[in-house]
């Protein structure tokens, strides 16, 4: 994929009822020349009143030594020239890929960008880099703890209480899926990795965070059986229940979920069924 196509999709009210409806109302390409032939796993983030930012990974192929994190700004209708921000270099000799790149606004904090480096999602591991003047300039790169990966592809959710909830998964050596939460009670600085049911044979990567009220949490993820997974915890994450499957079709694509501060819950998917096509 050469480029990003960047949607805004707005609620209109459309009957006496409140129902609502969306319409897009912009799409455009954000990459039309850019210095990468591929790029893939974008993420967005709202830094300022009609100021985003997006990141993706991009380089010659998917799992090339050359594919690095590129960040384009979007501000009063002018869309930036993409800039590395982020590579997988370990010295003058060794370079590995860079992977799925998540923007982060910590609330009363700083902006925080996680990715991976590595060879491949087996086994890579987890960076993150800071910045405190909206994406502007970046601190150096700081390597997650063992064991912790950052959110993998799909945004933190940040609960009233200040604990960062960053939705993660590993893909085991022996091809079974796992799926886990990594808190931070202190904006960031450090993490307690916590399991989700990893003894289900569900094969499971990639989840997603719903809030609802109550201290309700959801979590959304792609799997290997066809449909999307979820997890349902009813206190604000201390204690998740089993994974079990949704009638939603998933046919191992990426997905992405999210709630709107009025409540709405969004959820990205392909509703098609696995085929030669999906593998």
């Amino acid at each position: 994929m050469k480029s990003l196509l960047f949607l805004v999709a707005s609620i209109l009210p459309t009957s006496a009822m409140a129902q609502q409806t969306w319409a897009i109302a912009k799409q455009e390409l954000l990459f039309t020349a850019p210095p990468f032939k591929q790029c893939h796993a974008s993420t967005l983030v709202e830094v300022a009143k009609n100021k985003f930012l997006v990141a993706c990974f991009g380089g010659s192929q998917e799992s090339k030594p050359d594919v690095a994190i590129w960040l384009t700004t979007i501000a009063k209708g002018a869309i930036s020239t993409p800039q590395k921000v982020a590579d997988g270099v370990v010295s003058d000799t060794l370079r590995y890929p860079a992977w799925n790149p998540v923007l982060f606004q910590v609330r009363g904090g700083d902006l925080l960008l996680f990715y991976k480096v590595g060879p491949n999602p087996r086994e890579w591991w987890g960076l993150v880099k800071s910045s405190a003047d909206h994406g502007r300039t970046w601190s150096a790169a700081r390597r997650l703890p063992p064991g912790v990966l950052g959110p993998i592809k799909n945004k933190p959710v940040q609960l009233a209480n200040g604990t960062i909830l960053a939705p993660s998964s590993v893909e085991e050596a022996g091809g079974h899926w796992t799926i886990h939460l990594e808190k931070s009670t202190d904006q960031g600085q450090t993490w307690q990795v916590q399991p989700i049911d990893n003894g289900s044979a569900l094969d499971v990567i990639q989840p997603s965070v719903l809030t609802y009220g109550g201290n309700r949490l959801q979590l959304l993820c792609r799997s290997k059986q066809g449909r999307l997974v979820q997890a349902w915890s009813p206190d604000g994450g201390a204690t998740w229940g089993p994974l079990s499957q949704t009638t939603l079709l998933n046919p191992n694509s990426g997905t992405d979920a999210v709630t709107l501060k009025n409540g709405t819950q969004l959820l990205v998917y392909n509703p098609a069924l696995p085929g030669k096509d999906w593998a």
